[in-house]
């Protein structure tokens, strides 16, 4: 028999595991289901230092798990599982995992998003050889090496900051001609001297057999092309929304973010979106965590409807 939940959260984020602590700290049977690691995405910076209440920063693989602990603390099951589908039966919606089917009287969705690709020669063939999407995880491979980093918004400009504490010059690869990290991100890396930046400039494919060789490179305004020797590609140029799933149930926009209304309601009564998979977000991890609060309680408010 499947068991049966008030609340089923997907995605164990901020976004989720917040989500989790307000419906529990409401009352409700609540179980949180992630498929990778508790606080996900935040878990790869290094330091996140504008989370509030941490004011010399901390870890995301800490805040992560202190979110994922307070969320237990308050009676949160969790499980790690990838979520697969669900259907709706009148007033229950059935989730289905591949590790177990369980039903659920409302469903808050927080998977969040995944990091887009280039989608160019050797990204695939050379991934764990040169070819890297997180620096916190692979940065210390690279210690006195030559690496580039695709992509110029706060993750890319975070992540080669991080890589100069390693390597020993680090490319921005941006195929704008100004940055579009925070201020505070582009004032750090204008002052690193191991950083230079390649304006107006993207990557055509990315050479090597084994490891990282270089990368074929084109000027957009020039159309002039040029390689790059070197040793790694951190690739950051943005995220893809995790909602593939919900593609015929749920209202998404252009870019597959579910449109939600102030309440983080769906189309579907009873279903909810907070955090990176909403349209609307920030893409923040306080504004995720927001969204889960926003979430909870009307998720809360329309069970106590149905009671």
């Amino acid at each position: 028999m499947m068991k049966k939940y008030d609340v089923i959260i997907l995605g164990g984020g901020p976004a989720g595991l917040t989500a989790g602590i307000y419906a529990s700290r409401a009352g409700l049977d609540c179980l949180v289901i992630e498929k990778g690691i508790f606080g996900g995405l935040i878990t790869e910076a290094e330091v996140v230092e504008n989370y509030p209440g941490f004011p010399e920063g901390i870890s995301g693989l800490e805040l992560g798990d202190l979110l994922h602990r307070q969320a237990v603390l308050h009676g949160v099951d969790t499980l790690i599982a990838e979520f697969m589908a669900f259907d709706v039966e009148r007033d229950n919606k059935i989730v289905h995992t591949n590790e177990d089917d369980f039903i659920a009287r409302a469903i808050i969705i927080a998977l969040g998003s995944e990091r887009k690709t280039l989608g160019v020669k050797g990204e695939t063939e050379l991934l764990g050889h040169g070819v890297s999407y997180c620096a916190t995880c692979d940065a210390a491979f690279f210690r006195d090496q030559s690496v580039a980093v695709v992509g110029g918004g706060d993750v890319a400009v975070t992540e080669a900051l991080h890589l100069t504490k390693f390597a020993s010059k680090v490319v921005i690869i941006h195929r704008r001609d100004q940055l579009r990290a925070t201020y505070v991100l582009q004032r750090k890396a204008f002052a690193q001297s191991k950083i230079e930046i390649l304006w107006d400039t993207v990557v055509d494919s990315i050479e090597g057999i084994e490891q990282v060789k270089e990368l074929k490179l084109k000027n957009l305004k020039t159309n002039q092309k040029s390689s790059l020797e070197l040793d790694g590609v951190f690739i950051s140029v943005g995220f893809k929304p995790n909602s593939d799933y919900f593609k015929v149930q749920l209202s998404l926009d252009s870019s597959g973010l579910i449109i939600t209304d102030n309440r983080m309601e769906t189309n579907l009564p009873g279903i909810f979106a907070a955090g990176d998979i909403r349209f609307g977000s920030t893409w923040q991890a306080i504004s995720a965590a927001g969204d889960g609060a926003t979430a909870a309680i009307n998720a809360e408010r329309y069970l106590s409807k149905l009671s």
